[in-house]
């Protein structure tokens, strides 16, 4: 009986500790239809927590993927790491607070990208002579 006890109280502390919370994400959805050489408005992606930032261009043929997690820490600048959309795809990361860095391309030829707008935000950039449109999702 008492060693039953024991394995009752270990396996209650155990159990205790192993709790896990589990809450919902935020997301932030920003469509995109940018003349040639357009930039979209500023986006200000959440404060010291890892952002998911997925984007695709939906202008055919040129549709594609990419994306990136990101780190905004305010006032200092962005980091990230993750992937290029295909054409090759490529690995991409940085830190900076330089604006018109390059983050990720979202196109497959390489010409719609997000970048990093001020040390507080990024936007999306059109360098085709197009119109080009797609989306951006952030997910924290």
């Amino acid at each position: 009986m008492l060693l039953a006890t024991v394995v009752a109280v270990i396996t209650s502390a155990v159990v205790a500790n192993a709790t896990q919370t589990i809450t919902t994400p935020n997301a932030a959805f920003i469509s995109f239809n940018l003349a040639a050489s357009a930039n979209s408005a500023v986006i200000t992606p959440v404060t010291n927590k890892s952002v998911l930032v997925m984007g695709c261009g939906t202008t055919s043929p040129v549709q594609a993927v990419g994306q990136v997690s990101l780190l905004h820490i305010p006032s200092s600048g962005i980091q990230w790491a993750g992937y290029e959309s295909f054409g090759p795809v490529a690995f991409t990361g940085n830190s900076t607070s330089t604006a018109g860095t390059h983050i990720v391309y979202i196109d497959s030829s390489h010409l719609v990208d997000i970048r990093v707008a001020s040390a507080d935000t990024i936007l999306i950039h059109n360098s085709s002579p197009f119109v080009r449109t797609g989306n951006v999702t952030l997910v924290w």
